[in-house]
């Protein structure tokens, strides 16, 4: 493969910096942290990371509520760490990603603050959604629109002279107001973002929201309100998904081009992008717009063969046929970890574990890009028991419901030990990471995953070594092979990738072999290859 085009086939790891190792023993997971950390990161065998926001923000949604785009919130560092954590990743070949949220802000950002202080009308409201209420005393919002949080997208603000005002626009909470795109202000600044960063040796950024920052230009009411709400999606095609948000990673894409040629060394631009269709999606990685963009619907897929087969056709059709690559990925910071969304109660604790070792194996051996989430390779389950006084997750406060929050998959990781903190903090052994861990997670820890060859964590380095050795896998095509029911199976020129999602064992096609396998298949079984990756999700 073209080493200039090293993220068409590119393995990243999702480190959630709060999470995932804490240096100063605050309970909190940090920059330096990360950078302890990236020789386990370097054994697994990725090809970068991506980082979640660790710019200086309140906390309202844990740094996706941005102050200030230009640097580090002192509870994870400075500056000058994060120049340490990016030389570092680069002398072990590890790339670094930067998470940028460029939808909206922190209510606490300047420009905000100003926003709030200065009239109606101002240049200073312009770089917001800011707009008259309703109704005979404009107390009603400007339209019916829903956050996706829970509760209006609209909060009316105090004027200077005390009395109520407009209102501003947040798709998200109130402590996240939306930028107005359509104000060439903002682009300026999110310029002068982009090179900060990218002067700093970043290899490139992971865009929240990629599908948002436009809105329809009138405002108009929804005819389905709550659609947002409901779904936890971006699906109110009156605020996402607006035509004018392509000429933004068109831009982008030629800024991240004039570095590239400065030295080089491509930069990449992945985007969150949830809209309706594989089609849909396809339109964000043309060639002169983002390099990738999350492909979620396999995450969304139920277990079934020909669900899988479904959504792993359409990508195929519709983004490679672009020129990119399908970008896949079955888990993140905003999911539900895939052992417990697989997994079945009623036919044991293990089928969900199975069913997601499967299920990563399979992700490495389509054609693509990947992205692992922390914990992944660990096959840690998801913490459903977390105590309310605990939830951090602004959906619960704002909803108060427990239903789809986040918490769960965002409890520190354990690195060793049989009691919490394992290992997480370096601080006092009384030191409480900032959201509990349960005692089961000795079960998981680092140090015991390393040591066990049958561990997820071993299948997950093995899987990363195959898709770096076999020369057929990771950018090309694949072709689907006709098998028995509940097995789905495809090639990779003489490879085969076979899945077995039935509730019954089936054969593998090597006799005696562990999950992975090399060989000969039998005759008959799997035709047409000279070897076989085997995976059984039964």
């Amino acid at each position: 493969m073209n080493r200039h085009h090293w993220w068409r086939d590119a393995v990243i790891y999702q480190v959630y910096v709060r999470s995932f190792l804490d240096s100063t023993g605050d309970g909190i997971g940090d920059l330096a942290g990360v950078r302890a950390g990236l020789p386990y990161l370097r054994k697994l065998g990725v090809d970068g990371i991506w980082l979640s926001p660790f710019y200086p923000s309140p906390q309202h949604d844990h740094g996706y509520d941005v102050a200030d785009y230009r640097d580090v919130d002192p509870v994870y560092g400075d500056l000058d760490e994060f120049d340490r954590l990016v030389a570092s990743a680069h002398r072990l070949g590890i790339r670094v990603l930067l998470d940028i949220v460029p939808n909206h802000c922190s209510s606490e950002h300047p420009w905000f603050r100003e926003a709030l202080a200065a009239a109606p009308g101002s240049p200073e409201r312009a770089r917001f959604h800011f707009a008259d209420g309703r109704g005979p005393d404009g107390g009603e919002p400007p339209n019916n629109w829903h956050a996706m949080f829970g509760g209006p997208a609209w909060t009316r603000v105090t004027e200077a002279d005390g009395r109520p005002g407009q209102w501003y626009l947040h798709m998200f909470t109130p402590e996240q107001p939306d930028w107005n795109w359509r104000n060439p202000e903002v682009a300026g600044e999110f310029d002068r973002v982009l090179r900060f960063w990218l002067d700093r040796g970043v290899d490139g950024f992971r865009i929240d929201v990629a599908a948002g920052l436009f809105k329809h230009p009138g405002l108009p009411d929804s005819p389905d309100p709550e659609a947002d709400a409901r779904t936890r999606d971006s699906v109110n095609p009156l605020a996402w998904n607006q035509p004018e948000v392509h000429d933004v990673w068109r831009h982008w894409r030629a800024v991240c081009e004039e570095y590239t040629a400065r030295d080089g060394r491509e930069r990449l631009l992945v985007g969150e992008v949830s809209v309706p269709s594989a089609r849909e999606h396809a339109k964000y990685v043309r060639p002169d717009e983002l390099h990738q963009a999350f492909f979620f619907d396999l995450l969304g897929a139920p277990w079934d063969a020909d669900a899988f087969r479904k959504v792993i056709s359409e990508a195929m059709q519709d983004i490679a046929g672009t020129g990119s690559t399908v970008t896949w990925v079955l888990n993140n910071h905003d999911q539900v970890r895939t052992v417990t969304r697989y997994g079945e109660p009623a036919e044991g604790s293990g089928l969900g574990a199975a069913r997601a070792r499967a299920a990563a194996l399979l992700m490495l051996a389509l054609p693509g890009a990947a992205y692992i989430y922390q914990g992944e390779e660990l096959g840690l389950p998801e913490v459903v028991d977390l105590p309310d006084d605990v939830l951090t997750d602004p959906i619960f406060h704002r909803t108060g419901s427990r239903a789809r929050i986040r918490d769960g998959c965002r409890v520190p990781l354990p690195w060793s030990g049989q009691a919490s903190p394992f290992g997480f903090t370096s601080g006092d052994e009384g030191a409480k990471p900032w959201l509990p861990q349960p005692d089961y997670f000795a079960e998981y820890a680092t140090h015991r995953a390393l040591a066990d060859t049958r561990s997820s964590w071993h299948l997950y380095r093995d899987g990363l070594q195959l898709r770096s050795a076999l020369h057929q896998l990771g950018e090309g095509t694949l072709r689907w092979l006709d098998t028995q029911p509940g097995v789905l199976a495809f090639a990779r020129d003489d490879l085969v990738c076979a899945v077995n999602f039935g509730t019954a064992p089936v054969p593998a096609p090597v006799p005696g072999t562990p999950l992975l396998a090399s060989g000969p298949c039998p005759p008959g079984e799997l035709p047409g290859s000279t070897a076989a990756w085997w995976i059984d999700g039964s």
